[in-house]
Formats: C-alpha cells, sequence, structure tokens
C-alpha cells in the first residue's frame, strides 16, 4: 500500500517554476510533519523545506529560502512544493517524508525527478 506519492516533478527551464505534490493515506496525515527531500547524483539527500502538523509553522534549507514554498492540506492530505526561480542546482530526485514526532515513525515517498535545464 502506497503511503505518500510524489507528482509535478519534470524538465523545467533555470528561473521557471514547478509544484510538487505528495499524496498520503495510510495514516493519520494530521498528526505528521511533513518534508520535502532532495537528492542530487552523488550527493547525501538533503532536507529542503518542513511544515509543522498543522501547517501553522515552516522551516527552510538556506538553498530553498525564498524561492520554495511548502504547505499542507490536511482535509486532502495533500503536501506541495512550490518552486519558483529554480536553477541548475535544484536539480535532484525530491523525496515526500512523513515524520511522527513523538515516536519518530516515518515514511517516505518514491521520490519525482526534478531537471533544471535549458
Amino acid at each position: 500500500q502506497d503511503q505518500l506519492v510524489e507528482s509535478g516533478g519534470g524538465l523545467v527551464q533555470p528561473g521557471g517554476s514547478l509544484r510538487l505534490s505528495c499524496a498520503a493515506s495510510g495514516f493519520t496525515f494530521r498528526r505528521y510533519a511533513m518534508s520535502w527531500y532532495r537528492q542530487a547524483p552523488g550527493k547525501e539527500r538533503e532536507l529542503v523545506a518542513t511544515v509543522t502538523e498543522t501547517g501553522s509553522s515552516s522551516n527552510y534549507a538556506d538553498s530553498a529560502k525564498g524561492r520554495f514554498t511548502i504547505s499542507r492540506d490536511n482535509a486532502k492530505n495533500m503536501v506541495f512544493l512550490q518552486m519558483n526561480s529554480v536553477r541548475p542546482e535544484d536539480t535532484a530526485v525530491y523525496y515526500c517524508n512523513a515524520f511522527l514526532p513523538f515516536n519518530g515513525l516515518e515514511y517516505w515517498g518514491q521520490g519525482t525527478q526534478v531537471t533544471v535545464s535549458s
């Protein structure tokens, strides 16, 4: 049973925009902090952005601040990453992550490829 399914990746030109989506199922979505991670070829997976369980607060990696926005819709069990002013160094596989703070339980999606190139 798929618990996190990402979509919205693809090829985008530098300076363009892309919106990633992650659909959650099989767990109580509203109890989990949600994050987007990314992994570029030959590099370690890195945290891009996190949103709290209620959506009231979010945090970003320095590389994402001012360009990316994470949001969630608890009614639809969805989390999003709006990516603006993308750069070639944003090229990576982007993963959705669900994290339950009180016991550390987490789920991962299968990833969606984002390629920034002209």
